[in-house]
């Protein structure tokens, strides 16, 4: 069996063939067997629907994540407000419980 390449919208191993197109199941980006970057990138952060954000936005979180370096597990649907843009255009800083984090926009959705 083949080897899926990793996604190339937020690095993922877990990524599969359906068939036709290739699906990351974590960010939910699809990309045509055999491309490697189908998107050009363009500095410009969107989440996971490929809705722009942008500085003072809330969102909400897809998917539970945990915290690296601490026991403390972010649920899917969390809301999180007033978000901030990082140099990075994949990462954006916010205030959850308290405690500034930095989480990436293929885990976040625009509300």
């Amino acid at each position: 069996m083949a080897e899926t390449p990793n996604c190339p919208k937020c690095n993922m191993e877990n990524t599969y063939f359906d068939g036709t197109m290739n699906i990351c199941p974590d960010c939910f980006h699809e990309w045509l067997a055999g491309e490697t970057e189908t998107e050009v990138m363009d500095n410009v952060p969107r989440d996971s629907n490929g809705a722009e954000l942008q500085t003072g936005d809330a969102v909400t979180v897809i998917k539970d994540l945990p915290v690296k370096g601490s026991s403390m597990v972010i649920k899917r649907g969390t809301k999180v407000k007033n978000i901030r843009l990082t140099e990075d255009p994949e990462l954006v800083d916010c205030k959850i419980d308290g405690s500034s984090i930095v989480l990436k926009t293929c885990f976040l959705k625009k509300n």
